[in-house]
């Protein structure tokens, strides 16, 4: 009788066992078809793939700086006084243009007074060639009437020796004139180093000094505010510092995008014109190398100031009307995500070979035809293989 209680247990266990596994087994079915039914379809972002330019491109790591390709801060080789200040600061001058003159009437008499000395060297040296020429043309007629008996020997040598003496006279004053000539122009330049003038045609960025004020040269070493800040806008640039990782991808004579911070919509036109020839190594950021890129066309209208934060993309290769998808629906592994059908399709994971790309498009090879559509946010967690799903408005 225990034995036949013991069996009846055991056989009650095992049937509450069967009865606990069934009824999991009917609530995951049910949670799996309610999943399946009454869930909507999951929204995602999607893109159509299509035909157009892709380009492999580099940009620049941290902001660059719009630069003049001619800039100069000019200053005063001697001290002195200003005694003429002769633009202001946002003037456009020409070059050779008188900026700043500083007091500098002793060395203006000292020209003047070097001046009179050289004409008068002049007139006395065109005085001596004169009686040099007419004692020559003297002697060769005593030559002529001595070659006739007409005159002695002794007047002879006295008209060639007298026509020699002038010619020597003439020689010297004209070497006196020389130095007169070179005094004239040592005082020139003694006076042109109180005078500041434009090496080249630009705009007058900065003026440091006023009428009255004593300026100083700038000492060897010692970096001081120049008298005159010119810069010429007829050619900017922009440097830029670009990964050391991409340099080796980077040649002159490359095209360019610039955009800037005080013009979001414009994208102008450049070409990169240098690729500094080493490294920079700075603490605490990453390695990089400085390129300049020239801005080769800019219209009138739009008003570019030097100092201007800018950033540059170099355009390494570009492909006309080829297959293309937003690089964001890229998954690291060559992959995308393909929404099949145009609505409640299903999702897919597809590989797929890529050509070039840049950040904002990637070329594709093989995989993908034009039309079909490439999920952009494959980072949601919800997307899976054969999930229901429709395209989200964005």
């Amino acid at each position: 009788m225990a034995a036949s209680g013991l069996n009846l247990r055991e056989r009650v266990l095992k049937s509450k066992k069967i009865i606990v596994v069934a009824v999991a087994a009917l609530a995951l079915i049910s949670i799996f078809i309610w999943s399946r039914v009454d869930q909507p379809p999951l929204e995602v972002w999607v893109a159509a793939v299509e035909k157009g330019r892709v380009e492999a491109t580099v940009a620049n790591t941290r902001a660059g700086t719009v630069k003049a390709c001619r800039r100069s801060k000019l200053s005063m080789p001697i001290g002195g006084v200003v005694d003429r200040l002769l633009v202001d600061e946002g003037d456009q001058v020409e070059e050779g243009q008188l900026l700043l003159e500083l007091w500098n009437r002793d060395r203006k008499a000292d020209v003047e007074q070097a001046e009179q000395t050289y004409q008068a060297a002049r007139y006395e040296r065109e005085r001596a060639c004169l009686l040099a020429d007419l004692g020559r043309r003297e002697a060769e007629r005593i030559e002529k009437m001595a070659a006739k008996k007409l005159v002695s020997e002794e007047s002879v040598d006295s008209a060639v020796t007298t026509a020699e003496s002038q010619e020597r006279n003439c020689e010297g004053l004209r070497h006196q004139e020389g130095v007169a000539g070179a005094r004239l122009e040592f005082q020139r330049a003694i006076l042109e180093r109180t005078q500041l003038k434009a090496p080249f045609a630009g705009v007058v960025a900065e003026i440091n000094g006023e009428v009255g004020e004593y300026v100083t040269p700038s000492p060897p070493g010692v970096a001081t505010p120049p008298a005159v800040d010119l810069i010429d806008y007829s050619c900017l640039y922009v440097t830029a510092p670009i990964d050391e990782v991409d340099a080796g991808l980077l040649r002159t004579g490359l095209p360019a995008r610039i955009t800037l911070d005080a013009f979001r919509d414009l994208a102008l036109q450049g070409e990169v014109v240098r690729i500094a020839p080493y490294v920079l190594d700075l603490e605490k950021q990453a390695r990089t190398v400085d390129i300049d890129v020239q801005l080769t066309h800019v219209e009138e209208a739009i008003k570019l100031l030097v100092g201007y934060s800018a950033d540059i993309t170099v355009i390494l290769e570009s492909r006309e009307q080829v297959l293309r998808f937003p690089t964001e629906a890229l998954l690291p592994d060559n992959r995308v995500w393909v929404l099949e059908g145009k609505s409640d399709g299903q999702l897919r994971l597809r590989d797929i070979k890529t050509g070039i790309g840049n950040w904002t498009h990637t070329q594709v090879l093989e995989g993908l035809s034009e039309g079909e559509l490439v999920v952009r946010n494959p980072d949601n967690k919800s997307i899976a293989d054969g999930v229901t799903a429709v395209p989200a408005d964005d």
